[in-house]
C-alpha cells in the first residue's frame, strides 16, 4: 500500500504555496488519492509556512500526523518538523543554507541538494529553490520526469516560453541530482495510473456551486478563510456572466447582495466571523424583507482577530444565533469538498424557494484544504433552478389585489420584481402587513411571526439528512459536523484495520436540526463520541437543547490545528475502554 506525506516549509515568499499545489497535482496526475494542507502565520510578509501534501493507492480523507519527505528551504523548517518525520522520513535540504550539524540525524535520513547553486548555474531568480526541491523530491518516488515536465508547460503556458524553460530546467536538475546521487534512497515506487480524479479546494467547490446554481452577483470583502471563493468567481466572472465585487467592507457587501437578491439575481456573499459580525443586523433585514441571500461563513479562531490564519468550528451558536429578534433560516455544515460543491447549489434553491437567508458553515481546513474528487460529480451534475413563487409577467395579470407578504399556508408568498406591471409593493425593515406596510398591532404581528416560521415545517423536509456510515449496531457512535468529517473518516478506516467497527454520524444541516435523525443514532449506540473544534462543546450543547439527550464523551479540540486521524483512534480506544 502506497501511503505518504510530503511537507515543504520555509519563508514566506519561497513560493510555498505554489509548490505545495503543484505537488498535490503531480501525485493527482499518477492517479492517487491527495489530501494537503497549509499553515502559515498571520503576518502580511514573512513567517514560517507549511505546505503538507498526503498520497496514497487507497481514498484518503485528511492528512496524517507523520511527514515522510520532508523538503526544508531554511534551519527553521527543520525545527518546527524534524519530530513529525517518520521512521523512514528523510529530509530535503540545501546544506550550503540550512544547517544540520553532524550527528544530529541519521546519515540515512539526509538529502543533501544544492539548491541554491543549481538556480545560480542556470541563472534563475534565487527563489526558484523551490522549483528545484520538486523536481528532487519526485525523484525518490518516480522515475519518470515527464509528468512534472508537463505539469510546468500547463503551469506556466500563460507566461511566457521563457518562464516555462526556466522553471522546467530548474525542476529537472533537482531531478537529476537525487538520481544520480541516491538512487537507493527511494521511500517507494509509485505506478503510473490513469488519472481519473481532479484536485479541488472547498472554496473553488463551493465557487464551482455557486456558478452551477446561476449566481449572477456577488459582494465579497477578502478575509481568510474564503479568499478562493472571491478569486475563483472574479477568474470565472466573464464566462459565466457574473458581476463579482470587493465591496470596502462587510457591511457594505451584504447590503449590495440584498439590493441585487431583490431586485430578482441570484446573490451572495462571503465572509469570516468578523466580517459576519458586521453583517448581522443586515442578516435580519434579508428574514424581514424575506429576500434570498445567501452567506458563505468562513469559520476561524476568535474572539477578534484571534487566530486569522488557523482552523476552528467556534461559530456554530453564533450563526444560530446571529442578529436580533427571531427568525427562520437555514445553516448547512458542509464536511468535504462534494459537500460544499452540492450544499452550495442547494443553498440558492432554497433561499430563492423560501425567501430565507441561508448560511453555508465552512472552516479554513475545508476551505483552504485541497482533495481529489471524480471529476464527474462535479462536471456532470445537473441541478434545476427552482426560483420557487416568483411571479412571471402574465401571472401578475391574473391578480386582482397584489400583497407581498400575503398570508399563505406555507408562508411563501407570491413574489414580485421590481419594474414588473402589477407588481407594485413596499419593503422595509420593520415589521409590517400583508401589502409591507408598516403595522404595529399585535395581532398582526403574531400572524406575520407565524407566517415566516411556517416555512420551516417545509424546509425541514428538503435539507440534506444525516447518512450513518457502519451497521448501526456497534458499541460506538460517533458525531461531528463541518469538516471534522475528514479525518474521522480516515480514523474509521484505521480502527477498521485494527478490528474495531465503529459507526459515525457527520450532520450536514445544522438548522433545521435533525432531531429524529441525532436522536435516533443517540439512543442506539450504548456510547457516543462528540468531536469538534471547539472548546465548549457547542454541537454537544446544541444536541441537548434540541433533543434532550447527552453523550458519553467527547472530543474538542480549540489550538487552531485540525485533528489527525491518528489522534481520533486514540481517543475511540480509549473511549471503549472507559
Amino acid at each position: 500500500m502506497i501511503d505518504f506525506q510530503w511537507l515543504i516549509g520555509g519563508e514566506a515568499g519561497y513560493g510555498i504555496m505554489t509548490t505545495g499545489l503543484m505537488m498535490s497535482k503531480i501525485l493527482t496526475r499518477l492517479g492517487l488519492s491527495v489530501f494537503d494542507y497549509v499553515e502559515y502565520p498571520s503576518l502580511i510578509r514573512g513567517g514560517h509556512n507549511a505546505y503538507y501534501v498526503r498520497a496514497s493507492d487507497e481514498e484518503i480523507y485528511s492528512q496524517k500526523k507523520t511527514v515522510d519527505i520532508l523538503v526544508a528551504l531554511n534551519r527553521d523548517t527543520v525545527e518546527k518538523h524534524k519530530d513529525e518525520l517518520s521512521e523512514k522520513g528523510v529530509i530535503v535540504y540545501d546544506p550550503g543554507f540550512t544547517k544540520i550539524e553532524e550527528g544530529e540525524f541519521d546519515k540515512g535520513k539526509l538529502i543533501p541538494v544544492p539548491f541554491l547553486e543549481i538556480v545560480k548555474k542556470l541563472n534563475v531568480d534565487k527563489l526558484m529553490v523551490n522549483t528545484v526541491a520538486v523536481g528532487a523530491s519526485l525523484a525518490l518516488f518516480y522515475p519518470d520526469f515527464k509528468v512534472l515536465e508537463d505539469l510546468m508547460r500547463d503551469t506556466f503556458a500563460k507566461k511566457g516560453e521563457k518562464v516555462v524553460l526556466e522553471n522546467i530546467n530548474c525542476s529537472k536538475e533537482g531531478f537529476d541530482f537525487v538520481q544520480k546521487n541516491f538512487s537507493q534512497k527511494k521511500l517507494l515506487s509509485v505506478a503510473n495510473k490513469t488519472q481519473e480524479n481532479i484536485l479541488i479546494s472547498g472554496a473553488e467547490a463551493v465557487a464551482i456551486g455557486a456558478i452551477k446554481a446561476g449566481l449572477k452577483f456577488a459582494a465579497i470583502y477578502p478575509m481568510t478563510p474564503i479568499n478562493a471563493i472571491l478569486t475563483t468567481l472574479s477568474s470565472n466572472a466573464i464566462s459565466y456572466n457574473i458581476v463579482v465585487k470587493e465591496p470596502e467592507d462587510e457591511i457594505s457587501g451584504i447590503n449590495m447582495a440584498i439590493g441585487a437578491s431583490y431586485a430578482g439575481v441570484r446573490s451572495m456573499v462571503a465572509t469570516s466571523g468578523g466580517g459576519f459580525s458586521l453583517m448581522v443586523e443586515s442578516l435580519g433585514l434579508a428574514a424581514q424583507t424575506e429576500t434570498p441571500l445567501v452567506i458563505v461563513m468562513g469559520q476561524r479562531p476568535g474572539p477578534a482577530t484571534g487566530f486569522p490564519t488557523w482552523t476552528g468550528q467556534q461559530d456554530l451558536r453564533f450563526v444560530i444565533h446571529a442578529a436580533q429578534g427571531e427568525f427562520p433560516r437555514i445553516i448547512f455544515a458542509p464536511g468535504d469538498m462534494l459537500e460544499a460543491f452540492h450544499q452550495t447549489i442547494l443553498a440558492f434553491n432554497l433561499a430563492e424557494k423560501y425567501q430565507v437567508p441561508v448560511i453555508v458553515l465552512v472552516d479554513k481546513y475545508l476551505m483552504e484544504g485541497h482533495a481529489t474528487v471524480n471529476k464527474s460529480q462535479i462536471s456532470d451534475v445537473k441541478y434545476q433552478i427552482e426560483k420557487g413563487k416568483n411571479l412571471k409577467d402574465e401571472e401578475l395579470e391574473s391578480i386582482a389585489d397584489y400583497k407581498r407578504y400575503e398570508l399563505t399556508e406555507d408562508g411563501v408568498s407570491k413574489r414580485s420584481l421590481p419594474g414588473q406591471k402589477g407588481g407594485i409593493s413596499l419593503t422595509g425593515s420593520d415589521e409590517h402587513d400583508e401589502r409591507g406596510l408598516y403595522n404595529e398591532e399585535a395581532q398582526n404581528r403574531i400572524k406575520m411571526m407565524d407566517k415566516r416560521f411556517k416555512k420551516m415545517d417545509k424546509i425541514i423536509q428538503e435539507i440534506p439528512k444525516p447518512q450513518p456510515i457502519g451497521s448501526g449496531k456497534n458499541q460506538i457512535g460517533i458525531l461531528s459536523f463541518g469538516s471534522t468529517k475528514l479525518p474521522v473518516l480516515d480514523a474509521l478506516k484505521e480502527l477498521k484495520k485494527g478490528g474495531l467497527e465503529i459507526d459515525f454520524m457527520h450532520i450536514p444541516s445544522i438548522e433545521p436540526f435533525p432531531e429524529n435523525e441525532v436522536s435516533s443514532f443517540i439512543n442506539s449506540h450504548p456510547k457516543t463520541l462528540i468531536i469538534e473544534g471547539n472548546k465548549t462543546g457547542q454541537l454537544e450543547g446544541l444536541i441537548r437543547e434540541k433533543i434532550g439527550l447527552t453523550v458519553t464523551s467527547n472530543f474538542r479540540k480549540y489550538d487552531g490545528r485540525p485533528f489527525y486521524f491518528e489522534e481520533i483512534v486514540e481517543k475511540v480506544k480509549s473511549a471503549i475502554l472507559s
